[in-house]
């Protein structure tokens, strides 16, 4: 385990290199690395290597989590609040309305068809915020992106368990209700029980910065208390880390250590998340698999314009969210695997559609954001 680890590290570099010398974003060259060591590919990693990505990809998420979260200050959100709630609704029932209806007029069933619909919504946060890191822009346009991936997969959950109500009837509307409640309420009380304490106590050793130890075991205590109780560790680290955003007033800068310790984890987690990737998924639904990556593709297109309209962003910014927000990942094989354990007449199905759209926008979907980013810098510096 240690002799793999050591070499997936030095792995790593070599595919964040080379994402530097081709302009690609380093975590689709993390993810097609471990596409080429994984179980599709030469098979190189131990079979013990999938035991590590759960607990590797709470951590990591949940550190992505804290710092989107603290993108949500006060003054971004005065600044851009309307257009982040504005995008990441109209996408969130653009994308549920726009697949559902598309499969449904292909002859899918139509409660299969909005099961689906709803598994869209989902999003990669880790994907989207590395994006905007490595590419070191900091404009309007990616303050509004890192708050609408902040919180467009609260949504979604909350869509996908009225998706799930509508079409599962064996327990009624309270199952699914009671547990998307239980999963955010719960997060959201427990971010605000470690976010509060935290937003007091930390940075006091060393004036205006928490240390590295505090912010570890921070991100280790909202990350572990969360799976315990089982409730979202994304929503959580969100939650705490907006409140220590805007209630640490002796902080200057709250979140420097997790970013000087988050790549490892991210490293790791994005190299075994391209291990995981099944490409056989790709091709085992034919026609479905094309229909739903198009659809959703549509839909982020048209759901992004017409919410980027109602937010009032500025022109240049108003066509590309829906492409920004392609990449998708783990949250929609959560849902998956929930819908599949409700209905398993339908699993295999909703089950490999997820793993195989998976494929293709974690793939494709970090350099359509990274384009999109590009595009925003370049026309507010011709602009000037």
């Amino acid at each position: 385990m240690i002799t793999t680890l050591g070499f997936l590290f030095l792995a790593g570099l070599v595919a964040d290199q080379l994402g530097h010398a081709t302009r690609l974003p380093r975590v689709t060259m993390l993810l097609l690395l471990g596409l080429l060591v994984g179980q599709s590919g030469f098979g190189l990693l131990p079979e013990s290597s999938a035991e590590w990505f759960e607990p590797l990809s709470f951590i990591a998420l949940t550190m992505v989590a804290f710092l989107l979260g603290g993108e949500l200050t006060r003054e971004n959100l005065a600044r851009h609040g309307r257009a982040i709630f504005a995008i990441s609704l109209c996408v969130v029932a653009g994308t549920t309305v726009i697949v559902w209806g598309g499969l449904s007029l292909l002859g899918l069933d139509p409660g299969l068809a909005l099961l689906l619909g709803a598994i869209a919504t989902a999003t990669a946060p880790a994907a989207i915020a590395d994006v905007i890191h490595q590419s070191g822009i900091r404009n309007g346009f990616s303050e509004t992106l890192s708050g609408i991936v902040a919180i467009d997969d609260v949504w979604g959950l909350m869509v996908f368990s009225l998706c799930l109500a509508l079409v599962h009837p064996f327990d009624g509307w309270s199952g699914p209700l009671m547990i998307v409640a239980f999963d955010i309420g719960g997060a959201i009380l427990l971010g605000a029980a470690i976010g509060f304490p935290a937003a007091y106590f930390t940075g006091r050793l060393k004036p205006g910065e928490p240390l590295q130890t505090e912010a570890i075991g921070v991100v280790f205590i909202t990350a572990g208390v969360s799976i315990w109780l089982e409730v979202s560790f994304l929503v959580a680290g969100m939650t705490a880390g907006a409140i220590i955003a805007n209630f640490a007033q002796h902080h200057e800068r709250a979140f420097n250590e997790i970013e000087h310790i988050e790549w490892p984890f991210m490293l790791l987690f994005f190299l075994l998340a391209g291990a995981s990737l099944e490409l056989d998924a790709l091709w085992s639904l034919g026609w479905l698999t094309a229909a739903y990556v198009f659809l959703r593709i549509v839909s982020r297109l048209v759901a992004g314009e017409i919410g980027a309209r109602l937010g009032g962003v500025p022109t240049i910014e108003r066509h590309v969210y829906g492409p920004a927000l392609l990449p998708q990942a783990g949250v929609a094989v959560g849902m998956a695997l929930v819908a599949a354990e409700a209905i398993p007449q339908w699993g295999a199905t909703i089950m490999t559609l997820t793993v195989a759209a998976t494929v293709v926008f974690e793939i494709l979907g970090p350099p359509v954001t990274l384009m999109a980013l590009r595009h925003v810098s370049a026309k507010e510096a011709a602009k000037q």
